[in-house]
This record gives structure tokens, C-alpha cells and sequence, in this order.
């Protein structure tokens, strides 16, 4: 996954209805892959500091369900250049740079997404991928060819297209007709756009079989890795215990290097291992005075973006606390959520459920907790 240069955000598109796919749904809701086409865009960019959402009105609700928090989600306008002008609007005086992207294309690459923003920061005022034009070319009507024309310097557009913020927003406001993508209004206002590499695998899906495409891309490169971690904590003086990042109150507090955070320890361990990647004590060893007391959210947020780094998503982590106590019931949800705003992942995608040992060993004497936790991940 990327991780954008700072001052730069991200416009996914969504708005459109999408009817030609077929399925019976806008193709940006349909699923691809065992994900909505939406999902595998807006991952391409959650590296990014901010990324705004634009959708259409009726699937405002679905969306806020879905992606509400990382994610600003606005409603579009009757065109493509109003939903993006929407989008840019909202992100006026917040970053220097945009990309924007269209929600239809679920496989861009980092490579096609770092050529962009590379090309940004040499000083180009514009950038965007394209491929060129390689089939012969024919004029004509549904029935017969008319003439031949020339393919020479002619690209296939893709996207995402990368500008100075404020002057596709000038570009926008200077123009407010719709056009068939960003480029067009730069060039209108005289922006001069370069040309980055884009990439056969990042497809427009806009036809069913674009769909079959899609799949066969995925299918090639589907690489899924399962990770499991366990960690054990002794109970000590205290009034509380910090369990998956939440503060609860109990008689004792439980004793480690760090704060003690069994839960996020198993987890972090989790994906540490998902990546063949050791454990905690290899990237934040004991024996280092400086991680004494320290928050167990750094560990975790290590972790996962480390699998960021590798071109991994999380795709989903489930965590066991086992205790006679405290109660872990009511903070349950609370402790999910806090993994996943650390892990900047969907709460939806984290479990957090507690059991006991039935009074028996270590736990059930009231000696300690332990914990046991799963995360899967997926090759963005």
C-alpha cells in the first residue's frame, strides 16, 4: 500500500449508477473477488492522510455503514465534474495535492498510484496514467468501416490523476460543464499534464464481462495469510487492567514490560506471524529501557503497518480474552473498535469475545489472563 507524501489526498468517485455492468446493482457495489468493487479502490488508497468519498444519495447510507471514520463520504452532483468539484470543494485549504480516482477501477496498483504522485513531486502541475494506443483504428458506424485514423500519439486514459489542488479546483469551478475525466479541465485552463505508466490490470469495469476480467486478474495473484498469537499476563497491584487498548476498572492490574496488554500482545504476535515476521520481542526487545510502560498501540500499529508495507489488508482479526474476570462483555465493542482505529481497518472486520477457563489453571485460580488471537491478511 501506499504511503502518500504528506500534504497529499485522495477523490474516489462513486457516484454513478453504473447500469451497463449488469447485476442488477451499481457495479461499484458489486462484489469482486469476495469484496465490492468500492472496497478494493478505496484500499489502494488508505495509506493517504485524507480521502473523500463521493457517492450518489442513495448509497449515502450503505457507505456511511461501511466507511464512515478514515474516510470522508460526500453526495455527488448530476455529473462526474460536479461530484469531483464536490470532493475538491471539501478539501480546499487541507492538502496541497489530489489524486482523484475513479471507483470503477478496483485494481490499480501502487506502482500505477507512485508513478503519479512521483511525477507531482518532480514539479509537474499535473499527472496522470495512461497506455499507448497499440490496435489499428477505424472510423465507421455499427455496420461497416468508413475510414482508418491514426494512432499516433494516442493514449488509453486511466486513472488516478494527480494535480496541484488548487488549480484543478480553479480548473473546476473556471469550467462548470461536465467532461469526460480531469484532464480534459486542466488542459482547458491551460494545465499542462504529464504522462505516467498505467497498467493493463487497471481496468475500467463498465461491461459484465469486465467483471470476468477482473476475476481472472484476482485469481492470479490472490496470496492469503493466516496468523496466530498468544500471550499470557500475571495479575499485580493495581485498579484496572488495559485489555485491547480500553481501560477496565478491576481489584489488580496485570504486570509486563510494557502496559500489559494481553490482547493486543496476541494480536499484534497475530500478524507478526502472517508476515513470517517473528514476534513482539524481535522489533521491541525487553531489554530496551524505552518501551518500559510503553502503549502496546504502538506495537500494533507497527504491526500492521508493516503489512502494509508488504502489500498486505487485513482482512479480518478476532481476539479471545480468557479470564474469570473482569467482565470483557460490556467493553467488548468498545475494545474492537480501538484495534481497528489503530489498525485503521473496518470495525467490522475485528471480533473481540471473551470465555473462561472454567475455574480451572492458571486463569480460572484468578492468576492472570491470557489471550489468543487470528488475523488474516490479503495482497492488496
Amino acid at each position: 500500500m501506499i504511503r502518500a507524501t504528506r500534504g497529499f489526498a485522495a477523490i474516489v468517485t462513486a457516484a454513478g449508477r453504473g447500469t451497463r455492468a449488469g447485476g442488477g446493482q451499481p457495479k461499484q457495489w458489486r462484489t469482486l473477488g469476495g469484496l465490492p468493487v468500492l472496497d478494493r479502490a478505496l484500499a489502494a488508497f488508505a495509506g493517504f492522510e485524507r480521502v473523500v468519498l463521493v457517492v450518489h444519495p442513495d448509497d449515502l447510507a450503505e457507505a456511511m455503514a461501511r466507511y464512515a471514520g478514515p474516510v470522508t463520504i460526500l453526495t455527488g452532483g448530476e455529473t462526474r465534474a460536479a461530484s469531483v468539484r464536490a470532493g475538491l470543494e471539501a478539501l480546499e485549504g487541507q492538502a496541497s495535492h489530489v489524486l482523484i480516482h475513479d471507483g470503477a477501477r478496483p485494481l490499480v496498483s501502487d506502482a500505477v498510484i507512485q508513478g503519479v504522485i512521483n511525477a507531482l513531486e518532480a514539479g509537474a502541475p499535473a499527472a496522470a496514467p495512461a497506455l499507448p494506443v497499440s490496435d489499428a483504428l477505424w472510423r465507421g458506424t455499427q455496420a461497416r468501416v468508413i475510414a482508418t485514423a491514426s494512432r499516433e500519439g494516442l493514449f488509453r486514459a486511466q486513472t488516478p490523476q494527480g494535480f496541484i489542488l488548487d488549480r484543478i479546483l480553479a480548473a473546476h469551478r473556471a469550467h462548470p460543464g461536465d467532461a469526460a475525466d480531469d484532464v480534459e479541465l486542466a488542459l482547458k485552463s491551460g494545465i499542462e499534464v504529464a504522462i505516467t505508466p498505467g497498467s493493463e490490470d487497471n481496468l475500467k469495469i463498465t461491461f459484465p464481462a469486465d467483471f470476468e476480467r477482473a476475476e481472472r486478474i484476482l485469481g492470479g495473484a490472490m496470496d492469503i495469510r493466516l496468523g496466530n498469537g498468544y500471550d499470557v499476563h500475571a495479575f499485580g497491584p493495581g485498579d484496572h487492567v488495559t485489555l485491547c487498548g480500553i481501560r477496565v476498572p478491576h481489584d489488580a492490574g496485570l504486570l509486563g514490560h510494557s502496559d500489559a496488554d494481553v490482547g493486543m500482545h496476541a494480536l499484534t504476535d497475530a500478524i507478526y506471524g502472517a508476515l513470517a515476521q517473528g514476534d513482539i520481542g524481535r522489533h521491541f526487545p525487553p531489554s530496551d529501557p524505552q518501551w518500559k510502560g510503553a502503549d502496546s498501540a504502538i506495537f500494533l500499529a507497527h504491526a500492521a503497518s508493516l503489512a502494509r508495507d508488504k502489500g498486505f489488508r487485513i482482512g479480518n482479526a478476532d481476539v479471545t480474552l480468557i479470564c474469570e474476570a473482569p467482565r470483557i462483555g460490556p467493553h467488548a465493542l468498545d475494545m474492537a473498535h480501538r484495534l481497528a482505529e489503530i489498525m485503521g481497518v473496518d470495525a467490522a472486520r475485528i471480533s473481540v469475545k471473551a470465555t473462561t477457563s472454567e475455574r480451572l489453571g492458571f486463569t480460572g485460580r484468578r492468576e492472570g489472563i491470557a489471550a489468543l488471537a487470528t488475523a488474516t491478511l490479503i495482497k492488496a
